[in-house]
């Protein structure tokens, strides 16, 4: 049997600095579950079930998670862009009826 040591210093708005025997960790959790340097969980809805995923050398969570927020800022680039683009056309067809 081995003895286990944990604690975790609340750093505020969800921060946390996780110190355990085999180091120390930053986490975030926020009301959908929490991200930390050694990987994710996601909370289920039902109480005591939660999904958790940790990425190192062999897990493919780190990858996953990079090009799932590649994705999650490329849409926002895109749909700004298109806002922006929108925009300019109403303001020239507004210029333009403006003169005639």
């Amino acid at each position: 049997m081995s003895f286990r040591y944990q604690r975790r210093i609340n750093l505020g708005k969800g921060s946390h600095l996780n110190i355990s025997k085999s180091g120390v960790s930053l986490s975030k959790r926020t009301k959908f579950g929490s991200v930390g340097s050694r990987g994710f969980s996601i909370k289920t809805g039902i109480r005591g079930l939660s999904f958790r995923q940790s990425w190192g050398k062999s897990s493919g969570g780190l990858v996953f998670f990079l090009a799932f927020g590649a994705l999650l800022l490329s849409v926002v680039v895109i749909y700004n862009l298109l806002r922006l683009v929108v925009f300019g056309v109403a303001f020239l067809i507004g210029k333009i009826r403006d003169k005639a």
